[in-house]
């Protein structure tokens, strides 16, 4: 359940340090028998953790998400629980740019079955010109869009935060124009003993060469050490070489996410 629930969970855990205001969403949470059953984060994106798909859980965050409109980017979490709102839903927000309805979800608790590279280290907030590039790169060859938007957006201010709180992973190499990241990965939520890794990505010119593997090895090991003793993250269904190089690392499969894109 940690695994499931990490995405929501550690949008919580900031809620609960700075305010919702600041975390930026709401918390949805659905009672039964005087127990909480199902919570939902709506903020960027929507989030539901819903035990066993409970359908009346699902109900209710459907009247609410429907009442408030569209204003995130994806539904994402549990697939159950995810493609069950999206089902609810359909017929009343705009249609999805993409479904992606099968996207492994795997962890590693133990360390890496390949030898990690021992140039991976957390990037320092001096190499943010150098790491951003990299990031936006990387979120517009996944999802179909640059999420650039100024100096001060949210996306810019994200990757400031992640490197500033030793979440960002690179292995920076030369280029023609002086430093450039070859390999680079965020810890996107840590919660609950999870630490859920994303934005994994490889330079062009660099891909080939097995930096996914020594890289996420690298990522693993600092993690497990520093963080978390579980690492997660999920990738599409379709991406057969990132699941043959997660699963050389040593991840293993224990459920399935899936994301509505808008």
């Amino acid at each position: 359940m940690p695994v499931d629930s990490v995405l929501a969970a550690s949008r919580i855990a900031v809620a609960a340090r700075t305010g919702l205001g600041p975390a930026g969403g709401q918390l949805w949470g659905y009672e039964r028998e005087g127990e909480l059953n199902a919570v939902c984060w709506a903020g960027a994106n929507v989030v539901p953790v819903v035990p066993d798909g409970d359908p009346r859980a699902l109900d209710a965050f459907a009247r609410m998400a429907h009442e408030q409109g569209r204003r995130s980017s994806s539904i994402v979490g549990q697939a159950d629980a995810a493609l069950g709102l999206w089902e609810r839903l359909r017929d009343r927000w705009p249609a999805p740019r993409e479904v992606r309805a099968n996207q492994p979800s795997l962890v590693i608790d133990h360390d890496p079955l390949v030898k990690p590279d021992a140039v991976v280290r957390r990037s320092v907030p001096e190499e943010y010109p150098v790491v951003l590039p990299a990031c936006i790169e990387m979120f517009a060859e996944e999802v179909g869009y640059s999420p650039a938007s100024g100096p001060h957006g949210p996306y810019e201010q994200r990757v400031r935060t992640l490197i500033a709180e030793g979440r960002s992973f690179v292995r920076l190499g030369k280029g023609r124009l002086g430093a450039q990241v070859e390999f680079k990965a965020e810890l996107g939520a840590v919660a609950g003993g999870v630490a859920q890794v994303q934005g994994v990505w490889v330079e062009p010119g660099h891909r080939g060469r097995g930096l996914s593997e020594s890289g996420m090895a690298a990522v693993v090991e600092l993690t497990r050490r520093d963080v978390a003793p579980t690492v997660s993250l999920y990738v599409n269904d379709y991406n057969v070489r990132a699941l043959a190089a997660y699963r050389r690392v040593g991840f293993r499969q224990v459920g399935t996410y899936a994301t509505v894109l808008f």
